[in-house]
């Protein structure tokens, strides 16, 4: 049985903003991850470093409470989403400032800022996926003030014909969901530790996820080897185990080799800390999970 979403009558604004910024945290503190920024280094990212990822996840608190204030509440409708586009173009500024101009967490915002606003809706209760159903009504909805912006995401899209963030949001955050939540109640069942079994979680994500920000960095080539790494980590056992291991650190080779950040999946492995932990009813502690064994 899956564990009910809870949401209680005392969560507020700021205590769904808190939710957010923890999984933020929780996701840049998880080491080793393959060629993303930890707390070994900046991974495949030359403007980008532990301290700018906190620094923007905590800048990123007022703007998620601001999304939760403003669907208090509310339904699913095209003026929610409008509400809840100008703030995370707020947000998105204040991430920027946070990180001298750096790109941190844009897909971030979009997912966590929709989740934040599922949750402060306090519909008809249900589990993670319940909750990530409500935030892909919200999503559905176009942002009609939108302004014309030719990201690398959306050239990635337009030329491999893929969805990206967009996409997985209007769907649910299927691999957040059906792939990285499973992954990681699978691992702690096994008896494995916490920053292993998120660590499988990541990877469970990475196996699956046409990565927008691979595709963008290193083509298709760089999107099957980190596919092949991710499922090569996880058929040997997963992180916690030696073989495991290896491959693990194969896999953070061969990505580092090919200058290529697997940025989605990181944004995915967020949703699933945060959707865990309103499960859980537990946000995480930094100093316990933040690191692995880096030796087996």
């Amino acid at each position: 049985m899956r564990p009910a979403l809870q949401t209680p009558a005392f969560a507020t604004a700021d205590d769904w903003a808190d939710r957010a910024v923890q999984a933020l945290r929780d996701e840049a503190l998880l080491t080793p991850k393959p060629a993303l920024v930890d707390g070994r280094g900046s991974g495949a990212h030359r403007d980008l470093d532990l301290a700018r990822m906190l620094r923007s996840a905590e800048a990123l608190r007022l703007p998620f409470a601001d999304m939760a204030r403003a669907a208090a509440g509310a339904r699913p409708s095209p003026d929610l989403r409008a509400r809840l586009a100008a703030i995370g173009r707020v947000a998105e500024q204040r991430m920027m400032m946070a990180t001298d101009g750096s790109n941190a967490h844009r897909g971030a915002i979009w997912a966590l800022g929709l989740l934040v606003a599922a949750g402060s809706m306090r519909l008809d209760g249900g589990g993670p996926e319940q909750l990530a159903a409500t935030a892909a009504a919200i999503a559905r909805h176009p942002d009609r003030h939108a302004p014309g912006l030719d990201s690398h995401g959306a050239r990635v899209c337009r030329r491999f014909g893929l969805g990206g963030a967009r996409a997985e949001a209007c769907a649910g955050f299927p691999h957040a969901v059906r792939l990285g939540l499973p992954a990681l109640r699978r691992a702690r069942a096994q008896g494995h530790g916490e920053c292993h079994a998120r660590l499988d979680a990541l990877l469970a994500i990475m196996a699956r996820l046409p990565d927008t920000c691979l595709l963008h960095r290193g083509g298709l080539a760089a999107l099957r080897a980190a596919q092949h790494g991710a499922r090569a980590v996880l058929d040997a056992g997963g992180a916690a185990t030696a073989r495991g291991w290896e491959e693990l650190m194969r896999l953070d080779a061969e990505l580092l080799g090919r200058n290529a950040s697997p940025g989605g999946s990181a944004d995915l492995l967020a949703v699933t800390l945060f959707l865990d932990g309103i499960a859980r009813q537990d946000g995480g502690a930094d100093g316990e999970i933040g690191r692995a064994r880096w030796k087996h």
